[in-house]
């Protein structure tokens, strides 16, 4: 595929590079569908992005429709078949402007007035059409062969909230239309799965106008979340763990001395108490830290590693809500290790496996960036150069691949991140790995070595979930609901055929209650496909036991996995030892039932 430069030149486009060239240019004709069916448009910014591609459009009082944005994607096909030439031209900055203003363009004028005065801005035609831009661009339209527009939004010029809202239309733009249909068939999936809906349809959580972005969770949420967090207990309490709680509101001189204040008052909330300023925690590490100083410690002492289940509250902009992914309160399963410098390997490959058990028990894959120092950061070159240099040893030691993500680390120090991958492809940010040398300093936190001397620990600050809450949403769709036995909000539910069997419909499902699994008894009036059928669909329970007259008589359950329509009869306790091996274990034995046929 070639494509061509500002300066004119024309090139082979290496191949990690078609699909940004192809969805730039999408967008350059987005923009010119956009100016031939409303000519007052005026147009922001427009890049390609990861799927696909937008533009920033002020539309003056012209409200876009379904229907509106179906035209647009119409006119965008017709300008492809018309495979305009796009054509690279530069111009001086004063000359720039001029041509900008001629053309009524005053989002790209002010831009350029942003830009230094001795720029040279480049610019590419096509028709009528023309847009400030570095390029590359393909040779001409015809070469966006698979796009579609697929929603529109609002977004502040220049992402500043107290500039004008434009009109943000978003499309996707693949080599191929199979491609571009594969894509299609998936963000269908994912909207089956949207964790939003199946959270409304099994009663797990909800939210409120009266509390935006604070997510209330019903009796099957907190079901789900305490198994969850009861998972998370079990594996820290067996790697020596040791679990604290700390206060959710402290002293904003706390915040100066850890740096949060410098570099995160914009997203914490405060209020007054006794004529001074206090803060609503948005991260745990301080409190861990106050945690550690409330003693003398040894070096014997050394690795301390101390989890936190923390509510944090951070203030996120109403319109970046989304469900249990962006919120303004979560619990961050956070934890702190204190120790030695010749402890930093040990302990980071300790974390790693702890984090990569987690993943692998609920079947995700993921890979690992790690970030590096920051421009807005504290403490000295040299502790930045060793931690950073810790981390890597960390990696190599485990011969984990990674990548290197410049300038993204944490403000006191470098990280690793874990980028998980769900069932639909998606990737998450999730774990993270933080290796930190400023926070110990700032507060003055020691230990005695074995020479008695006082010396200053080096603390990880790490997370496996992240947030416990948009962990539960990634789960969700995920697993699009079908959580596992042990997981599961109900994990069996009980389903008598008529009244007759009520007796022994109790009996069983007491039995079931006393061996501490989560079950439900549906008693209801309704025929036993409707009842199997939500249970199965709706509720998505894994395990569900229909109790008919031919199993009150012989003493037996019939057993039916919401995976399968086959049904398996077999004696109470049978069932008993699978689903509580299940939970036990948390291993999938649903293949017992199958040989129990």
């Amino acid at each position: 595929m070639k494509v061509i430069y500002p300066d004119g030149r024309v090139e082979e486009c290496p191949a990690e590079e078609e699909l940004h060239v192809i969805r730039h240019t999408a967008a350059h004709i987005l923009a010119q569908a956009v100016k031939r069916l409303y000519p007052h448009a005026d147009f922001g910014y427009g890049p390609a992005t990861e799927k696909g591609f937008f533009y920033d459009i002020d539309l003056g009082d012209t409200k876009l429709t379904d229907e509106d944005l179906a035209a647009i994607e119409k006119e965008m096909k017709k300008i492809t078949k018309e495979n305009l030439p796009i054509k690279p031209f530069i111009l001086p900055r004063a000359e720039a402007i001029a041509l900008m203003e001629s053309r009524g363009e005053k989002y790209k004028v002010e831009h350029i007035g942003d830009l230094p005065e001795d720029a040279v801005i480049s610019f590419y035609q096509q028709g009528d059409y023309i847009d400030m831009c570095v390029g590359p661009h393909l040779l001409y339209t015809k070469g966006v062969k698979a796009f579609k527009i697929t929603q529109q939004s609002g977004a502040y010029w220049k992402n500043d909230k107290n500039n004008k809202m434009l009109t943000r239309i978003n499309g996707v733009a693949f080599r191929t239309q199979e491609e571009l249909d594969e894509y299609m068939r998936l963000l269908e999936e994912a909207e089956k799965r949207d964790h939003r809906r199946i959270g409304r349809e099994m009663g797990l959580f909800m939210f409120a106008d009266e509390a935006p972005g604070f997510p209330f969770f019903l009796p099957k949420g907190m079901a789900l979340k305490n198994a969850l967090i009861d998972y998370w207990r079990s594996i820290h309490k067996r790697d020596h763990y040791v679990e604290i709680s700390t206060p959710l509101i402290m002293n904003r001189k706390l915040w100066e001395t850890s740096g949060h204040w410098d570099h995160y008052k914009n997203n914490m909330y405060s209020t007054v108490i006794d004529d001074e300023i206090y803060c609503v925690k948005p991260m745990n590490c301080p409190g861990g830290v106050m945690v550690y100083r409330n003693q003398p410690h040894s070096y014997r002492d050394l690795p301390i590693r101390m989890g936190e289940l923390g509510l944090v509250h951070r203030h996120e902009l109403k319109g970046t809500l989304h469900g249990l992914f962006r919120v303004r309160c979560f619990t961050q399963d956070d934890a702190h290790i204190f120790m030695r410098r010749e402890q930093i390997t040990d302990e980071i490959v300790g974390v790693v496996h702890l984090i990569n058990e987690v993943y692998t028990k609920f079947g995700f894959k993921y890979f690992v960036e790690l970030s590096t120092r920051p421009e807005d950061s504290m403490g000295s070159d040299e502790d930045w150069e060793a931690a950073t240099n810790g981390l890597k040893n960390a990696l190599e030691t485990l011969g984990l691949p990674y990548t290197i993500n410049e300038g993204d680390g944490a403000f006191y120090g470098p990280k690793i991140d874990f980028h998980l991958e769900d069932s639909l492809g998606r990737t998450w940010q999730c774990g993270t790995i933080q290796l930190d040398f400023q926070m110990p300093l700032n507060f003055g936190l020691e230990y005695v070595d074995e020479k008695g001397e006082k010396q200053r620990p080096i603390m990880i600050h790490r997370v496996v979930f992240g947030s416990v809450e948009r962990f539960i949403g990634i789960l969700t769709e995920h697993f699009a609901g079908k959580f596992p036995v042990w997981l599961a909000p109900t994990q069996v539910k009980v389903l008598l055929v008529s009244e007759k069997v009520s007796v022994y419909g109790h009996k069983v499902y007491e039995a079931l209650r006393d061996a501490g699994l989560r079950v439900e008894l549906d008693e209801r009036n309704e025929k036993i496909g409707y009842m199997i059928r939500e249970a199965q669909v709706v509720d998505r329970v894994p395990y569900m036991l229909v109790i008919g007259q031919q199993e009150e008589e012989n003493g037996t359950v019939a057993v039916r996995h919401r995976d399968t329509a086959a049904t398996t009869t077999m004696t109470l306790p049978e069932f008993l030892s699978i689903i509580s091996d299940e939970c036990k274990t948390r291993e999938d034995k649903f293949a017992l039932l199958t040989e129990k046929k």
